[in-house]
């Protein structure tokens, strides 16, 4: 259980786990917020997917401020073997993860507490989703600011599929049991895509923050912007574009609801 005490905060249950590439001032910046939170954890795991030599530098020379444990690869093997190894080190009870972009917002430790308390109370709870882009389509009201997302396979909203996502998210230590290990050697939107897939198909549940812009916000600066290319066309405003788009998203649909049936 969470300790509070003075203002302090320490989760001695929890490992905070970030995959980081090639940003390691986005990395302490992550970290220095959580401390300027006086929000500590039992571990910090920071698992590198073979970052150039400068950022690799960087995270050594931060390593003893900010007392984490380094875990690296000498080839870079993408996002899947970064959670799992990164993953695998963990030994505590949860697991906050959280990519290096992102950044704490100051009420987080707070409403962290209600998180984990939550997921004491409900073994059943798998996931608890702390920042998301889109509001989950189907939000059944939960307790103390949260809602659990309910997947429904009449809503036609692709974002359904998502009750997974790769943002900050806290789950317990039995994930890769129940749910199977990240898939490697393919693009990272499809790493996140095939997780959120088997975590339905295994009846995954979770929480959802309604406010979920409000616990973490996303930091990415033109010094070190994301390092996942996005396809700049489903942002433009023509009117084609946006039919395009429409199409695109029933294509979706219909596609994950064939994965989601028969993908294994």
């Amino acid at each position: 259980m969470p300790v509070i005490m003075n203002g302090e905060y320490f989760f001695p249950d929890t490992t905070l786990l970030v995959t980081h590439y090639n940003r390691s001032s986005s990395l302490e910046r992550l970290l220095s917020t959580f401390q300027t939170l006086n929000c500590r954890f039992e571990d910090i795991v920071v698992s590198d997917d073979c970052s150039k030599p400068e950022h690799l530098e960087k995270v050594k020379a931060i390593q003893p401020q900010y007392n984490f444990r380094l875990i690296t690869t000498p080839k870079n093997k993408g996002l899947g073997n970064n959670i799992n190894k990164g993953q695998d080190a963990v030994t505590t009870k949860y697991t906050l993860y959280v990519q290096e972009d992102f950044e704490p917002a100051t009420i987080f430790p707070a409403h962290f507490v209600d998180a984990q308390q939550l997921m004491n109370e409900n073994k059943e709870l798998d996931i608890i989703r702390f920042y998301a882009y889109f509001r989950y389509p189907t939000l059944k009201p939960y307790s103390k600011g949260f809602s659990e997302m309910v997947f429904s396979y009449w809503n036609m909203n692709n974002i359904k599929f998502y009750v997974y996502s790769d943002h900050p998210h806290l789950r317990r230590n039995d994930f890769f049991e129940k749910f199977g290990r990240y898939k490697e050697g393919i693009k990272s939107d499809m790493t996140e895509y095939k997780m959120a897939i088997s975590f339905l198909q295994k009846g995954g549940r979770g929480l959802f923050y309604n406010e979920f812009t409000q616990l973490f916000f996303q930091k990415n600066s033109s010094a070190e912007p994301s390092t996942v290319p996005r396809e700049h066309w489903r942002q433009r405003k023509n009117i084609f574009i946006r039919f395009l788009r429409l199409l695109y998203l029933q294509y979706k649909v219909i596609k994950c609801t064939w994965d989601l049936k028969f993908m294994r």
